[in-house]
């Protein structure tokens, strides 16, 4: 049995996690500075860079002695580490520290793609998972449709050309006087409101796989400036019933044109209720199978990066140790 420690640093979030060749999660730590950062309603780089560098090294540990292993175990057959996109600080935290690992072991090291991470989270689920699959991955900085062929073989369809949807929720939740982070929040308060109460335009109306959610963000803005009558509960039920209108109506969309086995919800906001319904739906609609992540596969976590460094380093080998940090990967870069 191959054993892989991931290692994950890419924004707030430091973790660490032991993953079989087999998918099963052996361990996963996961440490969040947010705290820090609410106050700024925003993550703040200098921040989380600080909280890595006094957090990597107690997860690993822990990681390790929650899958019942130790520093010099024989049994850990690689390092997987977040190399991209990120924060190229809290980045550089992670790979000087899995770089130090892997020379002190003496194994493998490889950089994944955090993205790429997030498609190889359902199978740690969903081991039998059947293919190919298509993928709506939604998070504080990205919204994607990806068509997977296989594990590891994946072409993205359609990308944000400004905001991503969490990003928007942030934005928008600060407008409205809400905390951070803006999804949990606006979630929360849209079970109490009405959609459509608030009316705002359709985003992106024509053929493809794109998003914008720049446009609805300064509209919910302008529409509560004209109407300062309208319920917070109502603004935040309109708005998410907007952003999951337009991510559903594209996903909706890749199904009617590709054939495949099963559709699954990955990133941070894969945690949204109505995203997570309209999915759901969607497979029933299609009779498709539906993969929706547990609470703890949508937030940013080192299991994910793990697996897919399993299959990175069986495809492509180990990375060179003077790998650098990428802050801007695209995930369509990645084969």
């Amino acid at each position: 049995m191959t054993l892989v420690l991931g290692i994950e640093t890419s924004c707030d979030e430091t973790a660490a996690a032991v993953v079989d060749d087999a998918s099963h999660v052996r361990s996963s730590v996961v440490e969040s500075s947010i705290e820090q950062h609410r106050a700024f309603g925003g993550v703040v780089p200098e921040l989380a860079g600080r909280a890595h560098v006094a957090t990597i090294g107690p997860v690993v540990r822990r990681a390790l002695v929650d899958a019942g292993l130790d520093h010099h175990d024989p049994a850990i057959a690689g390092i997987a580490v977040t190399s991209g996109p990120g924060l190229v600080g809290s980045l550089l935290v992670g790979l000087s520290a899995a770089k130090a690992f892997a020379l002190a072991w003496n194994v493998p090291f490889v950089g994944v793609n955090h993205l790429e991470g997030h498609l190889f989270a359902p199978l740690l689920e969903h081991a039998d998972l059947e293919w190919p699959i298509l993928t709506l991955l939604v998070s504080g900085g990205h919204s994607l449709i990806v068509l997977q062929e296989a594990p590891g073989r994946h072409r993205v369809l359609g990308a944000t050309i400004d905001d991503a949807a969490g990003e928007a929720y942030d934005k928008v939740a600060r407008w409205l006087g809400l905390g951070y982070p803006g999804g949990p929040e606006i979630d929360r308060l849209a079970q109490e409101g009405t959609a459509g109460a608030l009316k705002l335009p359709l985003s992106m109306a024509g053929d493809g796989y794109d998003f914008s959610f720049s446009g609805l963000k300064t509209a919910v803005v302008r529409a509560t400036e004209r109407h300062a009558d309208v319920a917070l509960a109502d603004v935040a039920a309109s708005f998410q019933a907007a952003v999951a209108e337009q991510l559903l109506r594209k996903l909706r969309g890749a199904l009617e044109h590709f054939e495949v086995r099963g559709v699954a919800l990955a990133g941070g906001v894969a945690a949204n209720s109505a995203l997570r319904a309209g999915v759901a739906a969607l497979a029933r609609d299609f009779g498709v199978e539906c993969h929706l992540p547990t609470m703890a596969m949508c937030t940013d976590n080192a299991a994910m990066i793990a697996a897919a460094g399993l299959y990175r380093l069986a495809a492509d080998g180990p990375s060179p140790l003077d790998l650098a940090a990428n802050p801007n990967w695209q995930l369509a870069s990645v084969s």
